[in-house]
């Protein structure tokens, strides 16, 4: 990805029957994933960042665009949310992995685990937000690496 302000294209196999929604500043294809912020964390690597959350990642910032800041309206400290990312630096030809990076287990396809390397590197990330300044939110914990592009943002279903 050349940066955040690039747009991630993807193909669709029908078009909606209705336009997209214009936004303050530009409007998106159907067929366009546009990020809507990106990860500032101190994990600068994808060998030094964990696994999962919950194994040791710390919290981060996730900077949303001004563009789309006010879709952040209504969340507050506490809130848990499922954060889905673009892993950027996902190998995308790749099928079959060594589950967790260990050659002691079998291959499996990439689709029986949570390898980042697979065709559409989309990444899930349970968090919870630890504070909301403008159109920032500090969250945690985190396993994206920085400059980790944001797709989206949804709450957890309880």
């Amino acid at each position: 990805m050349a940066g955040l302000s690039a747009t991630l294209s993807i193909a669709m196999a029908t078009k909606p029957s209705s336009p997209p929604a214009r936004s303050a500043r530009r409007s998106a294809r159907n067929d366009e994933l546009r990020p809507i912020g990106v990860i500032r964390s101190q994990l600068k690597t994808r060998s030094g960042a964990p696994k999962q959350g919950s194994e040791g990642a710390p919290d981060a910032w996730l900077e949303v665009r001004r563009w789309a800041a006010a879709g952040l309206r209504g969340l507050e400290a506490g809130d848990q949310l499922i954060v889905i990312t673009w892993l950027h630096q996902a190998r995308r030809g790749v099928l079959q992995v060594h589950p967790r990076g260990n050659p002691r287990y079998p291959l499996m396809g990439v689709f029986a685990t949570r390898s980042p390397d697979r065709p559409n590197p989309l990444g899930l990330h349970p968090v919870v937000v630890r504070a909301v300044r403008g159109n920032r939110l500090r969250i945690g914990p985190i396993e994206a690496i920085d400059k980790t592009p944001v797709v989206d943002i949804k709450p957890q279903l309880r």
